[in-house]
């Protein structure tokens, strides 16, 4: 398949681009400012994002600006790529979401379970409006996230994840998301939904 990773020079990115060649996928990697082998593309360009998504199978879109106002960053890049996308005749966007805006087992969501650090909230939110345009409009998207963060002390590939609700003490490496991220494109599971994703052994 030909799949587009948009925010190939991030970690979850870098990831989503490895695993993908790993399956023989032909793979375009965007970056904003591109080189070192990556395409220049800006998510918030919706003529830009529709020129590279043409030809393309699937886009996996893993999208930060940290020198931006996150509340119109994440809705801006949503609505670029929902625009874009539907001009390319591209259907399938798998998102790489967050864990604070996820159900916990009991539904709460797990920003706002007790004792959770909200200094942030403004960016769990605008990950949320982003979502919102999503549902708002035709693509086939889905956005994956892990349960709780990710695993920096262990950045291995296990191989294997489960789909769970959100638990703050989780933690997944980013190899292990990208084996996720992949396989919403190879054999698409969800569909128009926020899922998180969790090491199998996890309990």
């Amino acid at each position: 398949m030909r799949i587009m990773v948009i925010g190939a020079r991030g970690r979850a990115g870098k990831a989503a681009v490895s695993e993908a060649v790993r399956r023989g996928h032909e793979v375009t990697a965007v970056a904003r400012s591109g080189g070192d082998g990556l395409v220049a593309g800006d998510v918030t360009d919706v003529d830009r994002i529709a020129e590279l998504a043409a030809g393309q199978d699937a886009v996996i879109a893993a999208v930060y600006d940290g020198g931006s106002d996150p509340t119109a960053f994440f809705p801006a890049a949503a609505t670029a790529l929902a625009d874009g996308l539907s001009k390319a005749g591209v259907e399938r966007l798998v998102w790489v979401g967050l864990s604070t805006i996820l159900p916990t087992a009991d539904g709460t969501l797990l920003m706002d379970t007790p004792g959770y650090p909200n200094e942030h909230r403004s960016f769990f939110l605008a990950h949320q409006a982003a979502l919102d345009v999503f549902q708002a409009s035709p693509l086939d998207w889905v956005s994956v996230a892990p349960t709780g963060d990710f695993n920096h002390a262990a950045p291995a590939r296990t191989g294997s994840y489960r789909v769970a609700t959100a638990s703050a003490s989780d933690l997944i490496s980013y190899a292990d998301l990208a084996i996720a991220l992949v396989d919403e494109v190879d054999r698409p599971q969800h569909h128009r939904t926020a899922i998180g994703v969790v090491p199998e052994q996890v309990v």
